[in-house]
């Protein structure tokens, strides 16, 4: 039997045509859009289609709703867009990127972390350890990721701590896959142990230094395989 093509419905189209309109600029930053009226006519389509439409930018993130003044423009850019292409990302990819906002979060964290965010990163340290024996390799995961991001909420960056919290559990596979290649270096306890030291004595280059010795060994090494698969 042929498959039939996929039809696109008009609310379809018409959330493609308002982010369009969004990304060109037609309505900057902080502006409302035209009414439903409005735009029904533009796109020439029904109102409840429109309705849908906008709805569906709202959850995403593109517009906002002001009780009684209409829709407004929250972002020209659907994050969504940008998540999706993180979470496709290569392994290779997903470590350079990790180096970046490893080093930077360490070092802004030791720059400006207070005392509070500094238990936080300590507490996490004691709960991550070493992979015990027999653990499933995705509750010692869990509890990685858990330290890094409390260097991340660390920062005093809400954009860096939320990009990294989306980051690394939309990329939580290659996380795994990087810890299971033997081939790659395993980063253990004490290497953890030197960032927080580092961000505990307010030594931000010192911070980044022991956030890179973690990713900077991984990077190099994934790097010599990838071209010795190249040569064979």
């Amino acid at each position: 039997m042929l498959a039939l093509p996929y039809k696109r419905s008009l609310v379809d189209i018409a959330v493609e045509n308002i982010a369009k309109r969004l990304a060109d600029g037609d309505w900057p930053l902080g502006a409302r859009i035209p009414t439903e009226p409005e735009l029904a006519e533009q796109l020439g389509v029904s109102r409840n289609t429109v309705r849908e439409a906008v709805r569906v930018l709202l959850y995403a993130g593109l517009l906002e709703v002001r009780q009684g003044d209409g829709s407004y423009v929250r972002a020209t850019v659907n994050p969504g867009d940008a998540m999706r292409a993180i979470s496709r990302a290569s392994l290779r990819e997903h470590l350079e990127v990790r180096c970046m906002l490893e080093e930077s979060a360490a070092r802004l964290a030791a720059s400006r972390c207070p005392e509070a965010d500094l238990s936080a990163i300590a507490d996490a340290l004691a709960r991550r350890g070493e992979r015990l024996p027999q653990e499933p390799l995705e509750n010692f995961i869990e509890r990685d990721l858990e330290f890094h991001l409390a260097v991340a909420n660390a920062s005093g960056n809400q954009a860096l701590a939320e990009l990294y919290a989306y980051f690394s559990r939309a990329v939580r596979q290659h996380v795994q896959q990087s810890i299971l290649d033997e081939a790659l270096p395993d980063p253990d306890l004490a290497a953890h142990q030197a960032i927080y030291e580092a961000i505990r004595q307010r030594r931000p280059d010192e911070a980044a230094r022991a956030a890179a010795a973690i990713t900077r060994p991984l990077l190099e090494a994934l790097d010599r395989l990838l071209n010795r698969s190249n040569t064979d």
